[in-house]
């Protein structure tokens, strides 16, 4: 859907409507009611560490580097530490918390996985007890709102890498902890993307849609920071799926050209390879935003399927391959020839 002269709360209105009697009408599960809950890009990487949060786990991430960085625990020195708190693990066995160290390593990337379980008042009991004096095991308990029998698991790396991992023992905590729900489905928005980031090279380069409009409009293209500009795009989430990217558009030349400035596009760049938009735009169109939910994505949430190939009709092996159709052939040397390409293969 597109729509003229609209916000992107317009948007969110029209869609959550669609979506809630989408999903009641051709699923047997509970649904949410709206308005879903707007989260803040940067809030949804710190407590949930990913952008695509599951909200039937009630598992948040929290940020402890401050208290550690008085700690005298070299694992951790330098490096930013997130810690999650599970509900009372009492009757779980030192294997547990093993095999959580475990799936850490060897599945989610970290370089290790620390926990500590509150056993009395004040008192800590696991792999990282005897570096927490009593100063910071009261802080770590006012900091986290841990209770007797909770446990606490910590992950520390270098910020940009910190939120991925956490997010990723978030979702096998839940998994193993079983807190789940798989009766309902909760949607959210994700907001206030980023506009900018630094790319693998080092340069400024677009963190999302180029086209989008940037909040705070020429103003903060020409005074802020670019990596403190937010832009007017949205993720809808459902149950840890994205099942759409949207935005309010940039309709305006000049500011298109500004924004494709900042990571590094000349305007004759943005004429030769944007121009049936940059043109279109010269003569003038409204303010407008949109979305367009993934259908198959709908589907395989309410179907209850796992893989999105259970409900596509011509679905696609991991080599890109449809074998039913026997898709792809092999092209003939005219068939080459139309499109100017050149097989050099040895026989």
């Amino acid at each position: 859907m597109e729509m003229a002269f609209a916000t992107q709360e317009d948007v969110f209105e029209v869609m959550e409507k669609v979506m809630y009697d989408t999903f009641i009408k051709f699923s047997n599960k509970k649904v949410a009611e709206y308005p879903f809950p707007r989260i803040k890009y940067r809030d949804a990487m710190l407590k949930y560490g990913s952008d695509k949060p599951d909200l039937r786990n009630p598992l948040i991430i929290q940020d402890v580097t401050e208290i550690f960085a008085t700690i005298d625990f070299n694992a951790f020195k330098g490096k930013t530490v997130r810690c999650i708190v599970t509900p009372n693990v009492s009757d779980r066995t030192r294997k547990f918390f093993d095999d959580m160290v475990d799936f850490a390593v060897n599945e989610a990337g970290a370089k290790g996985l620390a926990w500590l379980k509150l056993v009395e008042e004040n008192t800590f009991q696991g792999s990282i007890a005897k570096f927490i004096d009593e100063e910071h095991t009261k802080a770590l308990i006012e900091k986290t709102g841990l209770n007797k029998g909770e446990a606490i698991f910590f992950v520390a790396d270098k910020e940009d890498k910190v939120s991925n991992i956490a997010g990723e023992i978030r979702k096998e905590l839940g998994k193993r902890l079983d807190l789940i729900k798989d009766d309902i489905f909760k949607f959210c928005w994700i907001i206030d993307f980023p506009m900018y980031e630094i790319n693998d090279e080092g340069k400024i380069d677009f963190s999302h849609n180029p086209f989008s409009m940037p909040q705070g409009g020429m103003e903060a293209l020409e005074k802020q920071n670019p990596l403190d500009i937010l832009a007017y795009q949205y993720d809808i989430v459902c149950n840890g799926i994205e099942l759409s990217s949207g935005a309010v558009r940039n309709h305006d030349p000049a500011l298109m050209v500004k924004a494709f400035s900042i990571a590094g596009y000349t305007k004759e760049v943005i004429e030769e390879k944007f121009s049936a938009l940059f043109n279109a735009f010269q003569y003038g169109a409204p303010p407008h935003a949109g979305i367009a939910p993934g259908v198959d994505r709908m589907i395989m949430l309410m179907t209850n399927e796992d893989n999105i190939r259970s409900v596509i009709a011509f679905p696609k092996n991991s080599k890109a391959q449809d074998l039913l159709m026997g898709a792809p052939g092999n092209a003939t040397e005219e068939q080459l020839r139309d499109v100017h390409i050149k097989l050099d293969l040895k026989k």
